[in-house]
């Protein structure tokens, strides 16, 4: 049996990481029918200002952190399934980020460390890949 390729294992962690953040924007929907807070409202209750930050925060990572996945699968070959597993532990974290946040919100700094990690191990993958690609390109 062959290894899978690394393009399937990050494309995986892709669904999996959006479909993360369809829950936590459900979550947001439902905070909003429990406090009665209707739209287009952004405050109101802790609890749903709380599931709101927890929300735009993992909007705002997303944008990070699926450009360097992709780039890293893409260009990092060296251990090609190391970008997704930096991805699954930007997973963990986002979660571990939401659990924290929701419990309260001084309890968010372990799950935000862990995604920050993990994207900040995407990016040297990929700029090693990039300088890696391109010695090889032009060598």
């Amino acid at each position: 049996m062959t290894a899978v390729p690394a393009t399937i294992l990050s494309a995986i962690v892709t669904i999996i990481a959006v479909l993360v953040y369809f829950y936590m924007g459900l979550a947001v929907g439902q905070a909003r029918t429990k406090y009665k807070i209707a739209a287009p409202a952004m405050t109101g209750d802790p609890m749903f200002e709380r599931a709101v930050r927890v929300h735009m925060n993992t909007l705002e990572q997303l944008v990070v952190f699926l450009p360097l996945l992709w780039i890293a699968t893409v260009y990092f070959r060296t251990l090609a399934w190391l970008p997704a597993a930096l991805g699954v532990l930007w997973i963990i974290g986002r979660v571990m980020y939401m659990q924290g946040y929701m419990a309260a919100p001084e309890k968010r700094g372990t799950g935000f460390g862990i995604a920050a990690l993990a994207n900040l191990g995407l990016l040297i993958l990929a700029i090693v890949g990039i300088v890696m690609s391109w010695s090889a390109a032009t060598a």
